[in-house]
C-alpha cells in the first residue's frame, strides 16, 4: 500500500474511492436533512443528544446495550478511527486483506501497523495463531502492540467470519492485552439474514471491544459522512472516550447539524429505512452472486460474497495474459480494469495484500444501471438480472474477463 511519488501524492494515498451504492437517496432521509437545513447551532464534538440517543437504540436492537454517554459520533469513519487510534495508542494489528482506509489512518499518526493473515474460509478476522505469533514477534522487536482492528462482515472480501473464528481471534487478542476495534459498517448488509446472523465481538468480550459503524454502509449515501462508535461500559474506557472527543474537537471533526438529523433518523430505523436496507441487501446479493459466477466461469477465483455490495476477485490465474497488457502487479491491474470497465476497481495492494497479488475489489453498484431510473428499476424488480441494463452490464464484465482467458 505504498504511495506513488509520480502522482504528486504522499504515502497516505490509498487509491480511487470505491463506487457508491448506485441507489438514490431515500426520500425520508432527504426530507430530514432538508428540514434541518436552517439549523445554525453546531453539533458538539462527538454528536448531540439526539444523534447519540439514536445510536444507543440502534445498538440495543442488536443486543449491544449502551448509554448515550458511551457513544461518540463523527463526520465519517476515517476521522473517527483516527481519534480512536490516537486515544488508545500503541501499535496496530489488522487482518490481511483489510479495508483500504485503515492503514492510512495509522500512517497519518505515525503508528506502526502490522498485517496478520486471515483464515482460508473468510476475511476480516485474523487467524488466531497467526495473531499470537505476530504479537510476540512485534514485542520481540521492541514494538508495542495495543490495538486489533477487525470486521466480522468484511470489506474487502465481502465474507462473514464464523462466530467460532471471531471468538478464537478475540480471545487470543484479549489474552495478549490488545484492545479490539470492531468495524461493523457492513453488518446490516448481510445477503441472507435468515441464514447468517452477525455476532459482534462486543458480545463476546464486552469489556475489551469498541464498536465502529459508518452509516454509509447500509443507511446513508457515502457523500453524507456520519459514523458512530460505542465504548465498553467500564471505568477504564471513560478517559479513552474523553481523549477521543479531544481529538475530534481538535480536528474540527463535527457532524453538520442537518446531516446529524438525517443520521439520527436513519439510526432510529423507521419502516422506510429498514425496508430500503432490506431490499438493497437483497439486490446486491443477487447481482454479486451473478458477478461471482462470471468470475468463476472465466477461470478466476473469488470467495462467495455474503455481505456488502462488492466481491473480491483474484485474477492471478490470468497473470500470463495480463502481462501481455503490461499488467504485472495490483497497481497495473487496477488501472487496466478501471479503464475497461469504466468504474474504479481498487486493487489488492490497497488492502494490505502481499506484493505481486492480482486482486481487485469489484463493486456491484455500477451494474445496477447508469441512470436513477434504471437503478430504481433494479431495486424494484422481482428479478433484476433479467433487466436489459443489468444484463448488458454483466455482459460487458463477462467480455472483459473472457479476453484474459
Amino acid at each position: 500500500m505504498q504511495g506513488t511519488a509520480a502522482e504528486g501524492r504522499g504515502p497516505v494515498r490509498y487509491g480511487p474511492p470505491a463506487p457508491g451504492p448506485g441507489l438514490p437517496v431515500l426520500p425520508e432521509l432527504a426530507a430530514a436533512l432538508e428540514a434541518a437545513a436552517r439549523r445554525t447551532e453546531p453539533e458538539p464534538p462527538g454528536g448531540g443528544p439526539e444523534l447519540r440517543e439514536a445510536a444507543r437504540g440502534y445498538w440495543l436492537r442488536r443486543a449491544l446495550p449502551t448509554t448515550p454517554e458511551r457513544v461518540v459520533a463523527a463526520p465519517g469513519a476515517q476521522p473517527l478511527l483516527i481519534a480512536l487510534l490516537g486515544a488508545y495508542g500503541g501499535d496496530v494489528l489488522m487482518p490481511r486483506p483489510c479495508p483500504a482506509w485503515w492503514a492510512p489512518q495509522a500512517r497519518l499518526l505515525g503508528t506502526p501497523a502490522y498485517h496478520v493473515p486471515t483464515p482460508a474460509e473468510c476475511g476480516g478476522v485474523p487467524d488466531p495463531y497467526a495473531l499470537l505469533e505476530t504479537v510476540r514477534r512485534v514485542r520481540a522487536e521492541g514494538g508495542r502492540p495495543r490495538i486489533l482492528l477487525l470486521c466480522v462482515a468484511d470489506d474487502p472480501t465481502a465474507t462473514m467470519a464464523p462466530p467460532e473464528t471471531v471468538r478464537e481471534a478475540c480471545e487470543a487478542a484479549v489474552a495478549e492485552g490488545l484492545h479490539i476495534i470492531s468495524d461493523e459498517t457492513w453488518r446490516d448488509t448481510v445477503h441472507r439474514p435468515h441464514e447468517t446472523v452477525p455476532i459482534s465481538p462486543a458480545e463476546m468480550c464486552p469489556d475489551d471491544v469498541t464498536v465502529l459503524a459508518d452509516l454509509g454502509g447500509a443507511f446513508t449515501p457515502p457523500g453524507w459522512p456520519a459514523a458512530v462508535a460505542r465504548f465498553p461500559d467500564t471505568a477504564a474506557h471513560i478517559p479513552r472516550r474523553a481523549r477521543t472527543l479531544d481529538i475530534l474537537a481538535a480536528l474540527g471533526a463535527v457532524v453538520p447539524a442537518p446531516l446529524a438529523a438525517a443520521a439520527a433518523l436513519a439510526l432510529t430505523e423507521p419502516d422506510p429505512v429498514v425496508e430500503r436496507a432490506r431490499r438493497a441487501a437483497a439486490l446486491y446479493a443477487r447481482v454479486a452472486a451473478a458477478a461471482h459466477r462470471v468470475v468463476l466461469d472465466a477461470g478466476a477465483m473469488a470467495k462467495v460474497p455474503q455481505a456488502g455490495r462488492h466481491l473480491y476477485a483474484d485474477l492471478g490465474p490470468f497473470r500470463a495474459r495480463l502481462a501481455t497488457h503490461g499488467v504485472t502487479d495490483s497497481m497495473d491491474l487496477e488501472d487496466y480494469l478501471t479503464s475497461r470497465l469504466a468504474t474504479p476497481t481498487p486493487g489488492g495492494h490497497r488492502f494490505g495484500d502481499e506484493l505481486g497479488a492480482l486482486r481487485v475489489r469489484l463493486a456491484t453498484g455500477p451494474l445496477l444501471g447508469a441512470t436513477e431510473e434504471q437503478r430504481l428499476d433494479s431495486l424494484e424488480a422481482a428479478n433484476p438480472l433479467q433487466l436489459p441494463h443489468v444484463r448488458a452490464a454483466l455482459g460487458r464484465f463477462t467480455a472483459v474477463l473472457a479476453e484474459l482467458r
